[in-house]
């Protein structure tokens, strides 16, 4: 029987629809209809088989992506349409992937809004001075949202304090954990396999720092392999000069990757979650992360921690892993039961019982109208 139907976005482009295909089909397992409202450019055949395999119903909208609008009215009317989709297919809740959408638009039912990332706190770690105006009117409307949504989330506690430092909000979002099904296992290797490092990501984001990877790459004996696109939707691009680029892989191809158990390497600036880095632990990997607080909440006790800008230290302790395959498997043990903790099924629960607390809870439109005003 179902319980209720929960009209969610999508989006196709980044791991958000890794992270929303997982969480709908867990939702349908409990009970609840769920109606994937696809944001941005439509998904691919084989990202569409998998939600509606999940079953989910998919709705290509056609609306941008807040973070791929040009202006206030594109990002405002999504939200307007939104609502009115909601309305359309009798939706009991909506679950908003940013909370801009929000900002204006009355929806019927309530609303939970997860912060995902953000332009404001994303600056905060890519960029330099203060917010540029072609920026800053989408942080002005992620501030509003955040304000009007009936319940907010966010993947990690250190992400939710850094959207309430960013957005002066009286209390953090909701953490809530992302879980992530384990991708398709491949043979393990029987003896200790070559050792290579590996990444996987947005390379073109400088959030993800490819080019300081790029540079560890320049000074390991190892190879180092990354996964991801160069080129974004923005136009902004990135030309390694000693990464092994293997282009954009589906989820096949990344399993290959990690079937090799290589050392994951992430040395990002700025990660809200890292769905690659649980994929990796998953799959028995060592992991090398940037000294990150969302990375320390996530896996204090089974990754190493290095400074993302020091090539040579990390490219050090790289080239140390590759001689050492006892640690390298012990790390690689320590990171899959780490990850043991960040399932669909507990991510799921905890979202669930946010849908279960707002349908009890009739004040909150009340409330939200009220902040509105």
């Amino acid at each position: 029987m179902q319980r209720f139907h929960v009209l969610m976005t999508a989006d196709a482009v980044g791991g958000v629809w890794s992270y929303t295909v997982d969480l709908a089909g867990g939702l349908v397992d409990a009970g609840v209809r769920v109606t994937l409202a696809v944001l941005g450019p439509d998904p691919s055949a084989a990202q569409a088989a998998r939600a509606e395999a999940a079953g989910c119903r998919l709705v290509r909208t056609g609306l941008p992506l807040d973070w791929m609008a040009t202006d206030r009215g594109a990002v405002t009317g999504a939200g307007e349409a939104l609502a009115r989709t909601a309305c359309a297919v009798r939706a009991d809740l909506v679950h908003l992937h940013s909370p801009a959408f929000v900002a204006a638009a009355d929806f019927p039912v309530p609303v939970i809004a997860v912060c995902h990332s953000c332009v404001a706190t994303w600056w905060a770690a890519a960029g330099t001075g203060p917010l540029p105006g072609d920026l800053a009117w989408l942080a002005e409307l992620v501030a509003h949202g955040c304000r009007r949504a009936d319940a907010l989330l966010a993947p990690s506690r250190a992400f939710a304090d850094a959207t309430a430092r960013a957005y002066g909000l009286t209390r953090p979002p909701r953490a809530v954990h992302n879980g992530r099904r384990p991708l398709a296992p491949a043979d393990t290797p029987e003896t200790d396999p070559v050792p290579f490092a590996f990444t996987a990501g947005r390379l073109w984001d400088r959030a993800k720092n490819c080019a300081g990877l790029d540079r560890v790459a320049a000074r390991t004996a190892l190879p180092v392999r990354a996964a991801g696109p160069v080129t974004g939707p923005n136009g902004e691009r990135v030309r390694p000069a000693h990464l092994i680029g293997l282009g954009e892989l589906d989820e096949a191809g990344i399993a290959a990757e990690l079937s090799g158990r290589p050392i994951f390497v992430s040395l990002a600036r700025y990660e809200p979650f890292g769905l690659a880095v649980l994929e990796a632990a998953q799959a028995g990997c060592a992991l090398v992360l940037s000294d990150l607080p969302t990375f320390r909440e996530l896996w204090a006790d089974a990754a190493l921690f290095v400074e993302p800008d020091d090539a040579d230290a990390v490219a050090g302790l790289l080239d140390a892993l590759a001689a050492d395959p006892d640690r390298r498997a012990g790390l690689g043990r320590a990171a899959r039961e780490q990850a043991g903790r960040y399932t669909v099924a507990a991510s799921t629960a905890s979202v669930f019982d946010v849908f279960e607390a707002l349908l009890a809870g009739p004040e909150v439109r009340a409330s939200r109208q009220g902040a509105a005003a």
